[in-house]
């Protein structure tokens, strides 16, 4: 069963399993500004393996995802307290490796979701970890 998501609302909600699934449908659809519009203008996303935000993280993330990158994710943990939520997934992640070799990598990512004052759920930090180095699919 394939569920399709209104991300014009920008709203990650509060329940963890919805988050996953809306970020990793944003993320698989391999559209950069759709991803991006997930996260607060203030965020800072790790996944270029460097700290960015604003129009770095913005440039990065729809450079990358025009490559294709594939990503399947669970929930492993969640805590939530007032306006901020943390997640922690486990990732498995399909991608080409700068010589053009199809490589998977698996690791765990720490998310904080913060929730606005339009009271909407955003990606505040994302910060994945890599268990491995990349490994031939």
């Amino acid at each position: 069963m394939t569920t399709t998501f209104d991300f014009t609302t920008r709203d990650l909600t509060s329940d963890p399993e919805t988050q996953n699934a809306m970020f990793l449908a944003a993320f698989n659809s391999n559209n950069g500004a759709l991803f991006d519009s997930l996260y607060r203008d203030d965020a800072i996303s790790n996944l270029s393996g460097q700290p960015l935000s604003g129009s770095e993280r913005t440039k990065f993330i729809t450079d990358w995802l025009a490559t294709g990158p594939t990503l399947k994710s669970v929930v492993r943990e969640f805590y939530m307290t007032g306006d901020t939520a943390l997640i922690i997934v486990d990732y498995d992640l399909e991608m080409d490796s700068p010589e053009g070799e199809r490589v998977r990598v698996l690791g765990s990512c720490t998310d904080v979701v913060r929730k606005g004052e339009d009271g909407k759920w955003q990606m505040a930090i994302d910060r994945p970890v890599a268990d491995a180095l990349p490994q031939p699919v």
